[in-house]
């Protein structure tokens, strides 16, 4: 077990029954049948479900505690006696091995050693050829150190009964896969002779997380989100994570504190695990200069988990995510007075994918539909790789909803449904969900020239960093699909191609995307890749980036950019291109060495304008793009 849990458990816990283990079968096409046996569902002796991790499969792993003889016993039938290979899935995040004992019906077969896997998030097995009986047989790991065991995932074993080879798909369009795709997008992007001219903008002081974090991706100068322009006025925002709400001058300079989010939420405010954990966003109403109403998302945990109901919840929820509308006293103030209430408040069970981006469709003007309807994207709490739950309509986890903040005949009354909605009406479905099938929708934004379509920067889990052309009613295909390419929760590391009649599931795909180069990199490792989506730029001042959609990777801090014209639905993946990044003085470099650290953090921004700006959380800095270059 982990430090951080150690005193939760403690040494002395008693044995944890939990439910006796069902066998779960692979739905591979295979010449033989895989039985899979999830460790949450074993017998637990000294130790306890966690969901904190990601790439799990079924609903969690066992995190024993640090003993000797912390336990776990899988019940395994087997239809006939004779050898079997049984491959323990796990994760050990320390430098050292945890090595456990395997038994079979109280005989000692092996000790093995579960040796370090990199991280907490990073899968591995570890196999042993021994026979089984016929009939029910009790597998045991055992801790044979202080350290405890590993995190332990699954047991499988290859049953030896054939299956059909005949392929065949499921309700939702997954299908058996064949030959993995060891490069998706075998094109890198183009590197492109345009240059951007970056002007520091702002610096943003030291904040910290809440509660102190371990993860060292948490420990940042300011974990900076966003940049844009408070409506009727000149003054910027930028939101921090750990729980501010800063207002900058037109021209940048020194930040403000406009109101502190984490200081009047109170003792159940958090930002202390989960890189998306703490004040997220902040959206201005269209007409703030007049109603004073603005909406934010942040995250709550500790003593709310167990005092306050949400709205929807995940089981075993860890964090909840709240959104709020602020109605400030006097518009114009340089500080926050007025009155907050919740809109809604909903339950993930992990640590990441949550509430990401709020926002109003800027196209959208008075007497319109869309005029005044609040966008929320919502991530599937880190489930979708082990569920369906991106593909149920009756929760909101996994989608984009659209709401009507000045409504009331929501579930809980504090809020609207728009008519317009594409499940609004139907029996079953949310009437709030605009959009579905989505694993992290982390950043979204809308063409305000051109097409006036909306764009979103949709962050993958295998490969694939896709932006997608959403329109109401989309289903982007996760966990089924990552990209356009099948994804198997039982497998899932790697992608496979579409079926021939993949048209009929009605899964809509991306229009530009980068991949992971995943052949490369060891499963579950973190690929250092993640997408942060951009904006089409309608700025005047740049005219060699006008009609160019500009996005980057949150993690190595690249810019690309995308013509809108060629990013067409169904058409295939528009041509990708790598933007140069030069200083003020036009000296190239790049954003980790303008962030003074490989990994940037990188976050876009636009001001009403249409002009760009770029963020780092590393070191809490804004530029402004003030010129472009192209290279001779």
């Amino acid at each position: 077990m982990r430090p951080s849990v150690r005193t939760a458990i403690g040494t002395g816990l008693v044995a944890l029954v939990l439910a006796a283990l069902v066998a779960v079968p692979d739905h591979h096409a295979a010449t033989a049948a895989e039985r899979r046996y999830e460790a949450e569902q074993a017998t637990i002796v000294n130790g306890v479900v966690e969901r904190e991790y990601p790439g799990f499969t079924g609903t969690g792993y066992v995190n024993s505690a640090n003993a000797v003889g912390a336990a776990i016993e899988f019940a395994v039938p087997v239809p006939a006696a004779g050898a079997r290979t049984l491959v323990i899935r796990y994760a050990n995040g320390t430098r050292t091995n945890r090595p456990a004992t395997v038994s079979v019906n109280g005989s000692l077969r092996a000790t093995l050693q579960f040796p370090a896997t990199g991280g907490w998030s990073t899968w591995r097995t570890q196999t042993l050829s021994t026979s089984l009986s016929a009939g029910a047989n009790v597998v045991r790991l055992a801790a044979t150190t202080s350290r405890g065991l590993a995190n332990v995932d699954s047991l499988s074993y290859d049953d030896g009964l054939p299956t059909s080879p005949s392929p065949s798909v499921s309700p939702t369009g997954s299908v058996p896969p064949r030959t993995p795709i060891a490069d998706p997008i075998p094109q890198a992007p183009i590197r492109s002779e345009l240059g951007l001219v970056l002007t520091q903008f702002a610096q943003f002081p030291q904040t910290s997380p809440v509660p102190a974090p371990t993860d060292p991706r948490l420990m940042r100068t300011a974990r900076i989100n966003y940049v844009g322009q408070i409506p009727g006025g000149s003054r910027l925002f930028t939101p921090d994570l750990n729980g501010r709400l800063y207002t900058l001058p037109a021209a940048g300079g020194t930040p403000t504190v406009y109101l502190d989010v984490a200081a009047t939420v109170g003792a159940n405010f958090f930002s202390g695990r989960g890189l998306g954990s703490g004040f997220g966003f902040v959206a201005f109403h269209p007409e703030f200069a007049t109603n004073g109403r603005f909406y934010t998302v942040h995250t709550e945990a500790l003593g709310a988990l167990g005092s306050i109901t949400p709205d929807w919840t995940q089981s075993g929820a860890v964090i909840h995510s709240v959104l709020t509308e602020w109605t400030t006293t006097d518009p114009a103030a340089a500080s926050f007075s007025g009155t907050r209430r919740t809109l809604l408040r909903i339950g993930f069970a992990t640590y990441i994918h949550a509430i990401q981006q709020i926002d109003f469709n800027p196209n959208a003007v008075p007497g319109s539909g869309d005029y005044g309807l609040l966008y929320v994207a919502v991530g599937d709490g880190g489930r979708g790789s082990s569920s369906t739950v991106p593909q149920q309509l009756g929760v909101p986890h996994g989608k984009v909803l659209r709401i009507d903040p000045s409504g009331t005949n929501s579930a809980n009354g504090r809020y609207g449904i728009p008519t317009a909605n594409p499940f609004t009406g139907n029996s079953g479905p949310l009437g709030e969900i605009y959009a579905l099938g989505m694993r992290d929708p982390h950043r979204f934004s809308w063409d305000t020239g051109g097409t006036r379509r909306m764009f979103l920067g949709h962050i993958g889990e295998h490969d694939i960093e896709g932006v997608y052309d959403l329109r109401a009613g989309d289903n982007l295909g996760w966990s089924e699909r990552e990209g356009s390419w099948v994804f198997d929760r039982q497998a899932p590391c790697n992608l496979y191609s579409l079926p021939a009649d993949d048209a009929r599931f009605g899964y809509d795909y991306p229009v530009a995307a980068y991949d992971h180069n995943a052949a490369t990199i060891p499963c579950g490792d973190d690929a250092g890749k993640a997408i942060v989506g951009g904006f089409v730029y309608r700025g005047s001042a740049l005219p060699a980036l006008r009609g160019k959609y500009v996005f980057g990777d949150i993690v190595d801090g690249r810019v690309f950019y995308t013509n809108e014209a060629e990013m067409v639905r169904g058409g295939g993946l528009a041509p990708l291109y790598q933007l140069r990044v030069l200083t003020a003085t036009g000296t190239e470099t790049s954003m980790a060495a303008l962030a003074g650290d490989s990994r940037v953090d990188l976050r876009l921004g636009v001001d009403r304008a249409g002009e760009l700006y770029l963020l780092a959380k590393a070191n809490g800095r804004i530029w402004k793009v003030t010129a472009t270059r192209t290279s001779s």
